[in-house]
């Protein structure tokens, strides 16, 4: 188990994914997904409150478009969690940090902004280029 330093903060002077670069970005993605569940959780709470209580239609209409907000923010939340599930089974599998397809760095900065990213920026780039080929056919 690898100790962080309270201050730490990967840097490109290091060696890329070492030790402590991957317990830094580990922890990151626990704390990140357990911030997630504790806003679904408190979704949660606040719809089994039980029915819209309120007497005015146009109340009731807000509060309904508030929920719907909600589900759609969870729903995203959700699909965040997965790809956070899968980073950090690449961190256990020593893939985390590198390029699905060319096996080459992402990059920490990226990684700093992103860090569930599987593309390095050149690769993420190539994507959306062909994304935006193949939807004008």
């Amino acid at each position: 188990m690898v100790t962080l330093p309270p201050d730490y903060r990967p840097s490109e002077d290091e060696e890329f994914m070492n030790p402590v670069q991957v317990e830094y970005f580990r922890q990151k993605l626990l704390r990140w997904r357990s911030d997630l569940l504790r806003e679904a959780d408190g979704t949660l709470a606040s719809l089994s409150e039980g029915g819209i209580h309120e007497a005015d239609i146009t109340d009731r209409a807000s509060v309904e478009t508030d929920r719907a907000l909600e589900l759609r923010t969870r729903d995203r939340a959700r699909k965040l969690i997965a790809k956070i599930d899968q980073a950090l089974v690449r961190i256990e599998l020593g893939t985390y940090g590198y390029c699905e397809e060319t096996d080459e760095p992402i990059g920490i900065k990226r990684l700093e902004a992103r860090p569930i990213a599987t593309l390095s920026i050149e690769a993420q780039e190539r994507h959306e280029r062909m994304e935006r080929v193949h939807r004008d056919d």
